[in-house]
């Protein structure tokens, strides 16, 4: 079989099989794929660090088990630690800095037969949700090179959506899987909080996983990590069912919730009301009971909620004392918004974060409760589609523009962030310019399942795994 067929024909659960069944080598799959980094990676620039020799060592000792057995894999280059390995955070603050120790996520990772090969971009400490830095440049979106491939994960979205791996880790604060994944053309999907193990950064709101060109890739990487340790602060168990199993089974007839409601100023795309409308027909034609509603939030509050616990994080992670960089970052270090944040965030008394975790709580609350009548809330992904590269700039001393601009594409998503529910973003359309536009999907805490199965028949009414970007 050629290579270069490898990486297109199969996902990573097919790619896996081959191995385990002797019908292509582990070496093969990984040269395969290092030979598209190189090929692939110069026009989109999403692999920062490159992990060659010693994914070609690693594979060599032998000893790989799990279900993505000699499988090549991305880690996100944001606050994930491999001993001696580079952990830039898109930032040329950071670009010096090997990790002292291993991240239990990254042991998971391995446990799971996945081989590193190397570290994706993200934006500077995750903050943008495009992918474009100081230290690393812009990261291109494989569909429209002149267009993002979001952010914070948006390394991974394109090296994945250009073909380099089949599976790439991501993290999600306000959105960062599945805004890459709409960009790109991508299932991405936000576990619960609790579900993974992931640090406390963000008051809980973050999550780690990743994007994926199949929907069974997604739940057999989550069957294979999910179950944090019984110290975290957020813990869910295990299920009692295997989440692969969930996909392709019978989900029942749900009943959905569609809205495409934002804050009152930030409009809803015609392109992104189409792959909602797209999508609610299809769950009609599926069987599931369809019908417009909107949860009710404070989008103001919820904002200015994550303003305070984004500012005090960063204040807290940048200052003087962090274990990790007890020296501490100045403003020469970092792009003007980070730096921004950090100065807002030594500003944040102790009330006003206790009353930001507050409004997380009760935007929890409003979730809980409208979903207590409904199965799934389906929205559009993102109110625009993917932004030009430039259009969101933490290069210019615009604080409040910086947080206006970024609201068209974390409007739908943060909110889930916040309420600790799953979401995710499936790729079931793509506009007239030829750019993915994602839809999203979300249930209440624990229900991954739900989504799986759902989006499963998604995915086989709409097929999307032969999609490929031109060129």
């Amino acid at each position: 079989m050629p290579q270069d067929a490898l990486l297109d024909d199969y996902d990573g659960l097919g790619l896996a099989e081959l191995i385990r069944r002797g019908e292509v080598a582990a070496a093969e799959v990984l040269e395969a794929a290092i030979a598209r980094i190189e090929a692939r990676d110069p026009a989109v620039n999403a692999v920062v660090h490159r992990f060659y020799d010693a994914a070609r060592a690693e594979l060599a000792e032998g000893g790989w088990d799990g279900p993505f057995a000699g499988l090549p894999f991305l880690l996100k280059d944001l606050y994930t630690f491999r001993r001696g390995r580079p952990c830039g955070n898109g930032s040329r603050w950071c670009a010096d800095y090997r990790a002292p120790f291993d991240d239990p996520m990254v042991a998971r990772w391995r446990a799971a037969g996945l081989v590193v090969v190397g570290k994706s971009a993200t934006s500077e400490f995750g903050l943008n949700v495009s992918t474009e830095t100081a230290q690393h440049g812009a990261t291109r979106n494989p569909w429209n090179l002149d267009t993002s491939s979001g952010g914070s994960s948006g390394g991974a979205g394109a090296a994945v959506a250009a073909g380099m791996v089949p599976i790439a880790h991501a993290s999600d604060g306000g959105g960062s899987i599945r805004i890459p994944a709409s960009c790109c053309g991508l299932f991405g999907l936000k576990p619960s909080r609790g579900r993974n193990v992931t640090n406390d950064a963000w008051a809980g709101m973050t999550a780690f996983h990743a994007v994926t060109r199949s929907v069974r890739d997604s739940a057999a990487l989550l069957d294979a990590t999910c179950g944090p340790p019984a110290y975290h602060p957020y813990s869910l168990p295990k299920p009692e069912r295997p989440f692969l199993e969930a996909v392709g089974s019978d989900p029942g007839r749900l009943r959905i919730a569609w809205h495409q409601q934002t804050p009152e100023d930030v409009p809803v795309h015609p392109d992104c009301t189409a792959a909602l409308a797209k999508a609610a027909a299809l769950a009609a034609e599926l069987g599931h009971e369809v019908v417009e509603a909107a949860p009710d939030i404070d989008y103001v509050a919820l904002r200015q909620a994550m303003t305070v616990i984004v500012g005090a994080n960063m204040a807290d992670a940048l200052g003087p004392g962090n274990p990790l960089w007890p020296e501490g970052a100045t403003e020469q270090d970092l792009e003007i918004v980070t730096w921004r944040f950090v100065e807002r965030g030594n500003g944040i008394a102790a009330r006003d974060y206790l009353r930001a975790q507050q409004v997380v709580r009760s935007v929890g609350e409003r979730l809980a409760a409208f979903l207590s009548a409904y199965d799934i809330v389906l929205s559009p992904t993102m109110a625009q589609p993917p932004p030009r590269l430039g259009t969101i700039d933490t290069l210019r001393d615009d604080f409040d523009g910086f947080i206006r601009a970024v609201q068209p594409y974390v409007a739908f998503t943060q909110m889930f962030n916040m309420s600790g529910q799953p979401a995710a973003s499936l790729p079931l359309h793509w506009s007239e310019e030829g750019l993915p536009i994602g839809v999203q999907v979300a249930a209440p805490v624990g229900e991954e399942a739900r989504l799986f199965a759902l989006a499963a028949q998604f995915e086989a009414a709409c097929p999307w795994f032969g999609r490929r970007p031109p060129g």
